[in-house]
């Protein structure tokens, strides 16, 4: 029997020598360690670490050992990421650990200008940089020879996976993966990356696809040092942006706040308190992001404000404390902005919660309390995605100018993300597009159509390089020098009212707008509204839902609470305090209203408040925490109650919910939907607004006995 030998003794000689001499490192973390095993055993994997933990030379290492053992020539690995400052901030660290074995890195964006582009596809780097937009409309240009140049593809790494696994550019991604399979001809080795992710042998399969490699998740565990933690409750944004002032001085601050329009609510306003403060988020310029965080990074008493953006693996250097306007949606995005902390070798990750109203109070409470039992909601992608698959069928007719009618769907096959979608849905998906001519079929050939150009061909069909949809904006301008971007709905009404906005952090008047050109000009102002940009409701999952009811239910205080936290949860306790006798409560208020206490989440609720206004015939109205019956359908208690009752006789599924679905008032979930057919466009509208999984949890807890108190 032979021993196995260590991680580090497997990567080649060069590998070797560099991390000793050109890193100078004096071994490999577990991390790192355990992948190299995984990736020189071929395995499709997914790596966890936390941020700043080394998954990227986790996967970089043991892959350019293989390129440098088996003379791997041209791009051989594509790193993907879901955002360009992303791929931005990682360029350095790339050509850094590439250039150990005389190899090059190379990055492909949409801020990469042609003549890069050009001497890349004249001299291909080893490894190339690209967000899943990038790599769709390389496979669709008619100027990149895309089949030469990914023809040597050998492995892909996924940085931030968790950001693509749950939604529709996750079902691209991996659809793109099979198509680059196909070019290279080639078993591609897949490797995810995330420090949050709750169902890795999940997202590993999801990834895997029709690859027939071993599938591994490597995960050094182990004990880590307990965070620091703060909820504090300030009542207002004013309040915050004073004890940001105050909290932690002569330090770095990252502070996270969940929309733009607050961002730069909260940034003016500490401006003007004098503090040293940046922005980041995504309507702002990227002169003005960059120089933000390099600022941010060489300063030692300041802070940024940003949105999730910065959740990510972007590198703006060794933080203090983070700070958390109010609370985000989920434990994976409390644990992604908490890792930005803790780097340094002896201090300790951090976050400060600062709620300006109850509900954030009593979410924040909840994201704590399921951090405490160890919960990260699960990714949960979906193998159901006729959208995408609609949007893949058109990019394929123009990849090979005339896919072949019985042959395109080979290219896609293996895709996870379609894996539910069944072979006549498919073929319908297809028909639909023939007959309202979004394709055409001729010679047994699939092209794309007038109607499809009209959709999806203007601007050089960049329509076509994104599954998802964004506003119509105007870039502001000061000078020569663009400052951001703002929605055009929110700038017709500035013009007509008062015509001076806040961006950057500083307030602006409107010059001039050129609507043809898409430019707002504008000059320094003394004061500014602050602009609004096109968003959707948050619906919050029914496991943080569950976790607020826990905490409105229970006695107990955590110890990261402030007296002014315990002082307002207690509040919320005792106005909530029907919750003791029973899990579900129907509750009657003095307006002649019902409210039904689910707590199952706004996807979950919604399923159960349409379906309950069929049977009811009055107005029935979802939250994520509760669901409200108005007029008559809350004329009868018992009534509600009998109807709850007739739902939970049976599980429901997604046709109960594609039963709600108006066709006269659809919902746009995606810019495919006119690909659909109806049935399967309601389908569709139904998975992406609600969630029958949560509605029939909910109703199995009332069976159990949820409304206990009021039927005794």
């Amino acid at each position: 029997m032979t021993t196995r030998p260590d991680a580090i003794d497997r990567l080649s000689p060069a590998v070797r020598y560099q991390i000793a001499n050109g890193l100078g490192w004096s071994g490999l973390r577990p991390v790192q360690a355990l992948s190299t095993d995984a990736i020189l055993d071929g395995a499709n994997c997914v790596v966890l670490a936390p941020t700043a933990g080394g998954k990227t030379e986790a996967a970089f290492l043991p892959l350019l050992s293989k390129m440098d053992a088996e003379d791997w020539r041209g791009v051989s690995v594509l790193y993907v990421a879901p955002i360009r400052a992303l791929l931005n901030n990682q360029e350095s660290r790339l050509s850094t650990l590439t250039g150990l074995i005389g190899r090059r890195a190379g990055k492909w964006h949409g801020d990469v200008k042609a003549p890069a582009r050009r001497r890349m596809i004249d001299e291909p780097p080893d490894v190339l940089a690209i967000t899943p937009e990038s790599l769709e409309a390389m496979l669709l240009s008619t100027r990149t020879p895309a089949r030469r140049f990914l023809a040597h593809v050998r492995a892909v790494v996924i940085d931030e996976v968790h950001a693509f696994a749950g939604d529709d550019r996750g079902a691209h991604l991996v659809a793109l993966l099979e198509r680059v399979t196909r070019i290279a001809e080639n078993d591609i080795q897949r490797i995810g990356l995330s420090a949050t992710v709750g169902d890795p042998e999940v997202i590993v399969q999801w990834l895997s696809g029709s690859s027939l490699r071993p599938q591994r998740v490597v995960d050094p565990g182990g004990p880590r040092k307990p965070p620091e933690l703060a909820l504090d409750f300030v009542g207002t944004l004013d309040n915050a942006a004073l004890l940001i002032d105050r909290l932690y001085p002569g330090t770095r601050r990252l502070v996270f706040v969940d929309s733009r329009r607050r961002v730069e609510e909260l940034g003016h306003r500490l401006s003007q308190r004098g503090v040293d403060v940046y922005l980041s988020h995504s309507s702002l310029a990227l002169s003005q992001r960059t120089a933000a965080e390099k600022a941010f990074e060489e300063g030692t008493n300041c802070v940024i404000v940003a949105t999730s953006a910065l959740e990510l693996g972007i590198d703006v250097g060794d933080l203090d404390h983070v700070i958390q306007i109010d609370a985000p949606s989920s434990v994976s995005s409390f644990l992604q902005r908490m890792g930005r902390t803790g780097r340094r070798a002896g201090s300790t990750a951090n976050c400060t919660f600062l709620a300006t109203d109850d509900d954030a109070l009593l979410r924040a409470a909840a994201i704590i309390d399921l951090f405490r039992r160890g919960y990260i909601e699960p990714a949960a992608p979906s193998a159901w995605s006729p959208h995408v698959l609609a949007h893949q069928a058109i990019a394929l007719a123009m990849q090979e100018q005339g896919s072949a009618t019985h042959a395109w769907w080979n290219w896609i096959e293996g895709c996870a993300a379609f894996r539910n979608v069944s072979a006549p849905e498919r073929e319908s998906i297809v028909r639909h597009m023939v007959d309202n001519d979004i394709l055409v079929e001729a010679d047994a050939r699939l092209a794309l159509g007038a109607r499809g150009e009209k959709l999806y061909g203007a601007k050089n069909f960049l329509e076509l390089y994104a599954v998802f949809s964004t506003p119509r904006v105007l870039r502001v301008m000061h000078g020569q020098s663009e400052v951001g971007v703002v929605d055009a709905s929110f700038l017709q009404d500035k013009e007509q009212k008062v015509p001076n906005f806040v961006l950057a952090g500083r307030p602006w008047r409107i010059v001039g707008v050129d609507w043809k050109g898409g430019t707002c000009s504008v000059e320094p102002a003394e004061v500014g509204g602050y602009p609004r940009w096109f968003g959707l409701p948050v619906s919050l999952e029914r496991s943080l839902c569950q976790a607020m009811r826990r905490v409105l239910a229970s006695k107990d205080t955590d110890p990261s609470w402030s007296k002014r936290a315990v002082t307002q949860l207690e509040l919320q306790r005792e106005s909530h305090a029907f919750l003791e006798d029973s899990s579900l409560p129907l509750e009657e208020d003095p307006d002649g209203r019902c409210r039904w206490w689910t707590f199952g989440g706004g996807a979950g609720n919604r399923v159960l408040a349409g379906l309950l206004e069929l049977e009811l015939g009055e107005r029935v109205s979802p939250s994520n925490t509760f669901i409200t019956f108005s007029n008559g359908a809350a004329e009868s208690a018992v009534g509600i109650r009998q109807a709850i009752d007739a739902l939970a006789t049976r599980p429901l599924t997604w046709d109960d919910a594609a039963r709600l679905v108006d066709p006269g008032q659809r919902s746009r979930v995606s810019k495919f939907q006119p690909c659909l057919p109806p049935e399967i466009e309601h389908g569709l509208i139904a998975r992406e607004t609600m969630n029958v999984d949560d509605a029939n949890a909910t109703l199995a807890q009332w069976k159990l006995g949820g409304d206990e108190g009021a039927r005794r």
